[in-house]
């Protein structure tokens, strides 16, 4: 597996990581068993960047992950999360006493004494950015993280906190039904030396090999990309792009994975699984290049802003940024 670096002053990791949301049952029924026969399957391809969070099934993924730690004790770079109070109604809490207590919990659910990477999920607005950067840049000098990231954000945001203390990585969703992030926060990441991570480069699940059954899992099943009309339309679409992966001999979901990791040398896509299959489907995107001649033929086939609905509905933009 290549390797890239994960912001200016991070660690070296492979170009795609795993997210582990689905361990904790988001989408739909999952098991310990599945999880960790994942977990092994990517250490054995040479992923050592593993993406979590503690609201993840309220601790679940990072259980899960933290028992494979224990029992295999691998070299591997972690990466998860806080922010997110559960409601009703779910709020923000970027405060320096809820970051701490929810990091405090991670990492005793993950049997260690730092992560690598510390993310605020979402930023809580009512609260000055220095106050939670000043946080932040605290547990780095603790030990407690290797580094801090946001989520979900804008490149304004990135500029103000980069300016109070160097940002090691940004994560947003970006894949070729998601593109957002091209107009201006890719590159406001390369200019700064922070790492971008895209999150949901499968299109959850759409960029697969074989069609989607139509989701009803609670957070696709209320997502507009995947309600009707506008699920059938993006199944069509992507059909066509499935034909040209096969004419070239590559899986789907790898030729939509090397397209992510061709948008630039700082880009680290975290495509999500639980099943050890579904990886092996992928992997192999860190050794597919993609020529000028392909990439404009996956721009004909899937053009910016090609996918139909909007990809959160509104009950899901909470402190989410948005910047065009």
């Amino acid at each position: 597996m290549q390797q890239r670096k994960l912001g200016s002053n991070g660690p070296m990791v492979s170009a795609i990581g795993l997210g582990a949301m689905s361990f904790g049952g988001i989408f739909g029924p999952t098991d310990e068993a599945e999880s960790l026969a994942c977990l092994d399957a990517m250490l054995d391809a040479g992923i050592t960047f593993i993406d979590i969070a503690n609201i993840y099934g309220m601790g679940i993924s990072e259980t899960i992950v933290g028992k494979w730690l224990s029992s295999r004790r691998p070299n591997v770079t972690i990466a998860t999360k806080a922010s997110f109070v559960a409601g009703p109604p779910r709020r923000i809490d970027n405060s320096e006493a809820h970051l701490r207590a929810e990091l405090e919990a991670s990492l005793k659910r993950l049997n260690r004494d730092h992560v690598e990477l510390f993310y605020i999920h979402r930023r809580e607005h009512e609260r000055p950015l220095s106050e939670v950067i000043g946080t932040l840049s605290r547990l780095i000098e603790e030990g407690k993280i290797g580094g801090y990231g946001m989520s979900e954000i804008a490149p304004y945001t990135l500029h103000e906190a980069h300016a109070i203390h160097p940002c090691t990585a940004i994560q947003n969703e970006y894949s070729l039904w998601t593109r957002q992030p091209e107009l201006g926060l890719i590159q406001a990441c390369q200019s700064l030396g922070v790492a971008f991570i895209p999150f949901s480069p499968l299109a959850r699940g759409m960029l697969g090999d074989a069609p989607l059954a139509q989701p009803t899992d609670g957070f696709r099943g209320q997502n507009p990309r995947f309600t009707e009309p506008y699920f059938s339309q993006n199944t069509q679409k992507i059909n066509a792009f499935r034909a040209f992966c096969a004419s070239r001999g590559w899986s789907t979901p790898a030729t939509a994975l090397a397209w992510v990791l061709s948008r630039g040398q700082h880009l680290i896509p975290i495509p999500g699984t639980r099943k050890a299959a579904n990886l092996r489907q992928w992997v192999q995107a860190a050794t597919i290049t993609l020529t000028p001649e392909d990439l404009a033929e996956i721009d004909r086939i899937l053009p910016p802003g090609w996918a139909s609905g909007d990809r959160y509905g509104d009950h899901q933009l909470l402190a989410i940024e948005r910047y065009c």
